[in-house]
């Protein structure tokens, strides 16, 4: 079943904080991406209203979340994963 992954950022996480962590999360993140466990990854549109994903099953969430620099880091304040029924797929 597909799995959401929703980020909030941590009120004290800056753009340059982010910019310092963003090459580790990237490589975390093609990897995932190279392995097709990712169908959709970015932030939303309004600078520090965090993040969202979309994974195929909810391992591959899970072990994305706990080995994002983002998260180790605390950049990200809280993670929601939730399984998704998507209806059109």
């Amino acid at each position: 079943m597909k799995t959401v992954v929703l980020y909030e950022t941590a009120p004290e996480t800056t753009m340059e904080k982010m910019m310092e962590v963003f090459p580790a999360h990237q490589e975390n993140e093609d990897k995932f991406v190279k392995a097709g466990k990712i169908l959709g990854i970015g932030p939303f549109a309004i600078p520090g209203e965090g993040a969202m994903a979309i994974f195929t099953d909810k391992e591959s969430a899970e072990e994305f979340v706990k080995g994002d620099p983002f998260v180790t880091t605390g950049l990200v304040s809280k993670v929601t994963i939730k399984e998704w029924h998507d209806e059109l797929m």
